[in-house]
């Protein structure tokens, strides 16, 4: 009943309209001519009224600037069957299934947020966008139906957000785009948008979606004998609420009636061209907007949509800056179009057809940002900019930048290019050359000269016949191979490392002993063993290979003595230091089937001297590692034993190789930590510490001439004298090497070099006077702890990885003996270790032995509470050699007898007396006379040790080898007498620093 209501009521009203609607297409236009009755009026005007047809849609425009029109529909016509008019052009009215057209209005307050990422979008521009957020899928399409395609596009302030819709407006910023979606394509679960930017807006505040918005539900009926179509609105709840007819039909008219005064208001206005007045929309059907302000304590909600306004520019002139400003502008972009093509294309899909950019600043200043790929927060800015003038410089800048990097980009493009022709252009030319020779019959492919070129390198030599195979072998497998797979170069690299062996070169050898002295000649028994190896080298009339081994402390010359044995005996050097090595590759090379992979360091060796018979030094033997890789002291057995290393294997090179002429020598500062096995391949030569003598002329031969030279002086401008070098031995460098002293001398030429520059002196005399100005104080101030030793202190002597040293060992009471009888007691101090601990305690029983033999009254080590300390306590000690050292201190302490003075001794004692021999003689005496003593006091079975020593250093000594204890006793308490107390005697403390010492 309220369908016929309505249409009883509606039907005559719009007949009756009819004349009038035809006017107001003619005439204005209003946002209310889209709406429901007006497509009607227009199929009946089509209809009735052909006189009004081509006026009425031809010659009705509206600027592009302050609208646009965009169709939503669903029906599409075929090619054959156009929309057309009765003389089959096409018709210029709208068909019947498409809704009202949608006109941009200018005030929209709500539209839905879309956050998008990077670029901001300026008006007039189109951007493509895609949304996956669901919630803002359904509002999108929801608003769409409506005829709302209208949407807000705000930049997010982070670009790590990638999320369509913010939780807070601190999320974006607050001026966007007013947006009109152009076009749509649903992909399922994401929104592909086409939107058209039409005007700056900011956002006011957030608005809410109702989740439940009431839908009020039409009806279409369409009359084919008026060929029109009306929607009337049907309530399906009227028979189940037993809604009131009568009110119902007063609802239908009361509505029709007011939408006909609207139009005959719209009639009564001007028809003259006016700016089109554009309304919000009189009612949304589906009542989406809410209280903007969420309740307290609810949770935030995801922001949708947004009250807008709309902002405006500020008022400007044409000023002469703002014209400048605009040519510029376009002179930049004419110059960017002229470098890069891409920016062309990105232009003409940005500019509208039929549009001048030039005559419009504001348009000209969001273009030329649009075009930039500035950082999003500086597109922001001229987004945000008001100020048209402050605007066109932004975007001037922006553009600036884009040019300058245009040119970067365009220099880089050219050089790249140019490169490319070039290699190219080499490329074809050498193609060319090769096939023109190969025609010619001057040349061979490559495969066939890179075999040449192998057998070129092997015909001078003496190549053994497994090696020879090998190469055979290798040599067919290439000229099968392509030369671009990687077997190639393998088998490639492998012949270069193959070739490259000097097979059956070796050096001619300097068999001059003069020579050979000349180098060597401060070091007797090695000078003997070079000579030796010379002579059997003369007698064979053939090179020969050696393996030896020099240990010692530091800084006394082992890697010299090596270059001065290379140098004498005319051998090519080499050095490779294997201290931390835990890599067995590094020894025996790596397998070929490994990327990268190299043979070991003795073949990179002989290729490097190109010769048979190099002398080889490896640094630091005693310091080798060993890791998961396999333990490399190991692999250099089968290289330094003399059985075996005529046949060498290489893991890389896989052919036997002859090491057996090699003069292998090893360097290292103690044996204890090289394994016994490799020990035993080695003839060990000892490089113990150097005397004073040795020191001076050493200085005097080889420190001071390479530091004047080094230094740029010459004899004329530095003199050092003998004596300055013995007092910068003595009182500076005490050490067993000569790095020290070295770096002395050098310092001490530094300092005359700087007054040679200031123009301070011509010639500096270096003195033992001024030797101070140039080296500070002396290190070492005095050469004993004990000028005087008192009863309980003995002179002992050590061995370290430095060399020798002196040590004192001090006995007394720890406290007064008790009235009753009772065991006593000893205390050790002074870092030692286990050895020496058990070395004090055999000390403690032979001298209460001996003093029971000698005084049997004397109870005095039973009963007494001593304390026995080794100064410098925080060096450790250990080693078995100062067992006789502790017995003779703790009789001297028994008897209250100081022992004969200006003696030192070192030796082992056994649990019966007897004295057992110790290393390390040669530093132990060094040591001794340094510090000037004259008394020294040696086992028996350490009479060849001294024997060996040369007679500079035991010249001026008082040396007593003893074979039992009682011998040192009668050696140190026979020229001497019992003293009171000992208690008045100061020791001198020494402040250098000790290296750790060994009695051993």
């Amino acid at each position: 009943m309220r369908l016929v209501i309505a249409m009883s009521s509606k039907l005559p009203v719009i007949l009756r309209q009819r004349n009038a609607t035809t006017r107001l297409f003619r005439g204005n236009r209003s946002p209310l001519d889209y709406q429901t009755p007006l497509p009607i009026c227009a199929r009946l005007t089509r209809t009735q009224c052909p006189g009004y047809r081509s006026e009425l849609f031809r010659t009705t425009r509206i600027h592009p600037a302050l609208t646009s029109v965009r169709f939503f529909t669903t029906k599409k016509y075929s090619d054959r069957d156009p929309p057309s008019d009765g003389n089959g052009e096409q018709s210029g009215d709208y068909p019947a299934s498409l809704p009202a057209t949608v006109v941009v209005p200018e005030v929209w307050p709500h539209v839905p947020v879309i956050a998008i990422n990077r670029n901001p979008v300026f008006p007039r521009f189109i951007k493509l966008i895609e949304i996956s957020n669901p919630v803002l899928i359904d509002l999108i399409r929801r608003k769409i139906k409506l005829n709302q395609p209208y949407v807000g596009v705000f930049l997010k302030k982070s670009e790590e957000n990638e999320a369509d819709v913010v939780q807070s407006l601190d999320d974006i910023y607050p001026i966007g785009t007013f947006a009109q979606v152009h076009e749509v394509q649903d992909l399922g679960n994401r929104l592909r948008l086409v939107v058209m930017a039409h005007r700056r807006i900011k956002i006011v505040n957030q608005i809410f979606e109702d989740a439940n918005p009431k839908v009020e539900h039409e009806m279409k009926l369409t009359f084919p004998l008026l060929n029109t179509t009306i929607t009337v609105p049907v309530d399906d709840t009227m028979t189940s609420n037993k809604v009131n007819r009568r009110s119902l039909r007063k609802k239908g008219e009361n509505r029709i009636v007011e939408r006909t005064e609207r139009i005959e208001k719209i009639n009564e206005t001007s028809f003259t061209e006016i700016k089109p007045q554009v309304h919000a929309p009189e009612k949304n059907t589906e009542k989406p907007l809410v209280s903007s302000i969420p309740q307290p304590g609810q949770p935030s909600q995801p922001i949708l949509m947004v009250e807008v306004i709309n902002v405006t520019h500020e008022k400007f002139k044409q000023t002469e800056e703002i014209k400048a400003l605009t040519q510029e502008l376009i002179k930049t972009i004419r110059d960017i179009i002229s470098m890069n093509p891409l920016y062309r294309e990105s232009l003409q899909q940005m500019l509208h057809q039929g549009q001048r950019v030039v005559d419009n600043p504001v348009y000209l200043s969001d273009l030329g940002a649009a075009l930039t790929g500035a950082d999003a927060q500086e597109l922001q800015q001229v987004l945000e900019e008001m100020d048209i003038l402050k605007r066109l410089r932004l975007s001037l800048a922006l553009l600036k930048k884009e040019y300058e990097l245009s040119k970067l980009q365009q220099k880089i493009g050219k050089e790249v290019e140019e490169k490319v022709k070039q290699q190219h252009r080499k490329y074809i030319l050498h193609e060319q050359l090769k096939v023109i020779k190969k025609e010619l019959g001057l040349e061979k492919d490559d495969k066939d000269a890179i075999e040449e070129k192998y057998r070129e390198k092997i015909r001078q030599k003496t190549v053994p016949k497994p090696v020879m195979d090998v190469l055979e072998e290798e040599l067919n497998k290439l000229s099968f191979l392509e030369s671009h797979s990687s077997e190639f170069n393998v088998t490639r690299n492998y012949l270069d490392w193959l070739t490259s062996m000097p097979w059956g070169v070796t050096s001619t050898e300097n068999l001059n002993l003069q020579d050979a002295y000349n180098n060597v000649f401060f070091i007797e028994h090695l000078f003997f063993i070079i000579t030796e190896f010379i002579a059997v080298s003369q007698l064979k009339g053939s090179t020969q290979g050696k393996i030896l081994c020099f240990y010692g402390p530091p800084g006394v010359g082992k890697t010299s003595i090596a270059k001065s044995i290379a140098r004498a005996l005319n051998r090519e050097y080499f050095r490779f230091s294997v201290g931390g090595m835990t890599d067995v590759a590094e020894i025996k090379g790596h397998r070929r089937t490994y990327v990268g992979a190299m043979p070991g360091k003795v073949i990179q060796c002989l290729k490097k001297t190109k010769t048979e018979n190099p002398l080889i030094l490896i640094d630091e033997v005693d310091k080798i590692g060993k890791g998961h890789q396999g333990d490399p002291a190991s692999a250099l057995l089968e290289m330094l034993d003399p059985e075996q290393n005529a046949n060498f294997l290489d893991h890389y090179l896989d052919v036997p190789v002859d090491l057996s002429k090699v003069l292998f020598i090893c360097t290292a500062n103690v044996i204890d930590t090289i394994p016994e096995p490799l020990r035993d391949r080695m003839e060990m030569i000892d490089m113990s510490g150097y005397v004073a003598e040795e020191k001076l002329a050493i200085a005097k031969q080889y420190l001071v001439p390479q530091a004047r030279t080094e230094s740029g002086l010459s004899k004329e401008q530095i003199s050092i004298q003998d004596n300055a070098l013995t007092v910068l031995i003595k009182s500076y460098c005490r050490e067993s090497g000569v790095r020290s002293l070295q770096k002395h001398i050098e310092k001490v030429h530094r300092k005359v070099a700087f007054k040679v520059v200031k123009k301070e002196a011509d010639k500096v005399d270096i003195t033992m006077d001024n030797l101070q100005d140039f080296v500070g104080k002396p290190v070492f101030t005095h050469d004993r702890m004990y000028e005087t030793t008192p009863p309980g202190v003995v002179m002992g002597l050590a061995w370290t990885a430095m060399g020798g040293s002196t040590l004192f060992i001090e006995s007394t009471i720890r406290k007064p003996t008790g009235g009753k009888k009772a065991e006593g007691t000893f205390e050790v101090t002074g870092h030692l270790g286990d050895v020496m601990k058990e070395s004090i305690h055999i000390a403690m029983t032979v001298a209460r032995n001996y003093l029971k033999q000698e005084d049997s009254s004397n109870t005095f080590l039973y009963d007494s509470h001593l304390h026995i300390h080794v100064p410098e306590g925080a060096t450790p000690k250990d080693g078995p050699s100062a067992g006789m050292t502790i017995a003779t201190a703790l009789l001297s302490l028994a008897k209250n007898q100081a022992i004969r003075q200006n003696v030192a001794m070192t030796g082992e004692l056994s649990l019966m007396g007897k004295v057992l021999p110790v290393g390390g003689i040669k530093e132990k005496v060094i040591a001794a006379k340094r510090v000037d003593v004259k008394c020294i006091i040696l086992p028996e079975e350490n009479k060849k040790d001294f024997n060996d020593l040369p007679k500079y250093i035991t010249d001026g000594l008082e040396v007593h080898f003893v074979s039992t204890f009682n011998d040192v006793y009668r050696i140190c308490f026979s020229e001497t007498k019992e003293t009171d107390s000992f208690r008045s005697a100061k020791p001198i403390t020494d402040h250098a620093l000790s290296p750790q010492p060994t009695f051993g």
